[in-house]
């Protein structure tokens, strides 16, 4: 079978390295043809030879048989951002000037301020006059129609009288007028805190007046806690009743030796009403501890818990702990060791909120809105219901809420042994003590005790005298 073969070479030169290709092509007279190339790389060449030739030339040596001259045309070569060479020599630094002395800076400003003075300025192609526009004017393009209508004034007729009086009005008394309206983009600051406190307006500001900074003024510093905590708790303990409210705020200082016994002397306490304890270290420990004193304490009226230590867990129990006595209406415990209580945690404070028939304030941050709502609307039917409360001359406090504690009592009265002459059979009614007051609420209902304080029995005896 004869063939016959083509040969022919592609020489590339590239930097390092020629490719020599050749290509073999079968005869067109065979059934099937097919071509098939080969690629063989030949070593690169520098000045008619191998690059490899080139690795045991000593650089150094040849660079010394070199000229200046031909120096610097080497260096004119070199790429500026080799990193290898110093920054010295990246620079193509050509001047051939000898040096005349050292830098004198001030003689070098100097020079320069001169030759900026002694340079006459390019002739302007149009001479300036005073006056007149040179080139073309800026025109603003036009403003869009709804714009327009937007900026249009609204005529309103104020009557003759109004408007006398707007017209003779001084420039102060527009700025107060608008300072009672609660115009604040019509006036600075200045102004308006003048119109508020009746000063006087600042001479010098009008409509367009800047406000000028003003000195800060320097307030004495808070002065601190100096209740003594081991005193207050002996006069808890003694149920002094003077002491009605107790104040133990910033005061870091208390052990929880101290809160165990100031919450063991709570529980007793039937004058203290108003107890405050903001940021004073309160842990779980300790915050579960005021939780049992609230269930025995009946006179508490205030409870402040802010700024502590306590988790979202235990805030649900002091608000369980509420529904014992019913006594307290103010209740704060936000800024705790964890921010974000949680959905569930939320929905457990809600439930027990609802339940409570004498909280009037609650101070806990909700996240969710379902929550807020919900204790926003529970804490104002409170507050109606202690209206309505004090417009009929009953007493609000120690509301009972415990449906469950009522079914005890009345299934530990089923088991006592009826005596002989009571076997009459009676349908069983659930019926509270005969002097509790009944209210039905559409929610609820609400079980109060009779008062138990003086103020509530002087109303209803100067109710009765009335009668």
């Amino acid at each position: 079978m004869a063939e016959t073969y083509e040969e022919y070479e592609e020489t590339h030169h590239v930097t390092r390295k020629s490719v020599t290709t050749f290509k073999i092509e079968e005869s067109k007279n065979m059934t099937s043809s097919s071509t098939t190339t080969k690629t063989i790389t030949t070593p690169a060449k520098l000045y008619g030879k191998d690059v490899g030739a080139y690795d045991d030339i000593d650089v150094d040596e040849l660079l010394a048989q070199l000229s200046p001259e031909e120096i610097t045309m080497l260096a004119k070569e070199v790429d500026p951002d080799d990193s290898f060479l110093p920054p010295s020599q990246r620079t193509n630094y050509e001047c051939d000037k000898a040096p005349t002395g050292p830098l004198d800076r001030k003689k070098l400003i100097d020079h320069i301020n001169k030759q900026a003075l002694e340079t006459p300025d390019r002739p302007e192609l149009e001479p300036f006059v005073p006056g007149v526009v040179r080139g073309k004017k800026w025109i603003p393009p036009p403003q869009a129609a709804k714009l327009q209508a937007a900026d249009e004034q609204i005529a309103i007729d104020l009557g003759d009288e109004y408007e006398q009086a707007l017209s003779d009005a001084t420039q102060e008394e527009i700025i107060d007028l608008a300072a009672i309206l609660g115009f604040h983009s019509m006036m600075n600051q200045d102004q308006y805190h003048a119109s508020l406190l009746n000063k006087g307006q600042p001479v010098g500001l009008g409509w367009d007046g800047i406000t000028k900074s003003a000195i800060p003024k320097i307030f004495p510093a808070e002065a601190p806690n100096t209740t003594d905590p081991e005193e207050t708790i002996q006069r808890i303990k003694s149920d002094d009743s003077k002491l009605v409210e107790v104040n133990l705020n910033n005061i870091k200082t208390i052990s929880d030796e101290q809160f165990d016994k100031l919450f063991e002397a709570l529980k007793s306490n039937t004058h203290l009403e108003v107890l405050s304890l903001t940021n004073v270290g309160l842990t779980d420990r300790t915050a579960l501890m005021l939780a049992a004193a609230l269930e025995q304490n009946h006179a508490l009226r205030v409870l402040n818990v802010e700024t502590n230590f306590i988790s979202p867990t235990v805030i649900v129990t002091l608000v369980k702990s509420l529904l014992t006595q019913m006594t307290i209406e103010e209740f704060r415990a936000s800024n705790q060791r964890s921010q974000v209580f949680g959905n569930k945690i939320e929905m457990e404070i809600t439930e027990l909120v609802e339940k409570n028939t004498t909280l009037l304030r609650l101070g806990l941050h909700l996240e969710f809105n379902d929550a807020r709502h919900r204790v926003a609307a529970h804490l104002q039917r409170n507050i109606d219901r202690i209206r309505v409360d004090k417009r009929d001359g009953r007493s609000s406090r120690g509301s009972y809420y415990r449906p469950v504690r009522i079914e005890e009592e009345l299934a530990e009265m089923s088991d006592v042994e009826e005596e002989p002459e009571e076997e009459e059979e009676e349908p069983e009614v659930e019926v509270p003590p005969a002097d509790y007051d009944v209210e039905e609420d559409p929610d609820n209902v609400v079980i109060r005790p009779p008062p138990s304080d003086d103020e509530d029995i002087k109303k209803k005896s100067l109710t009765a005298a009335a009668v």
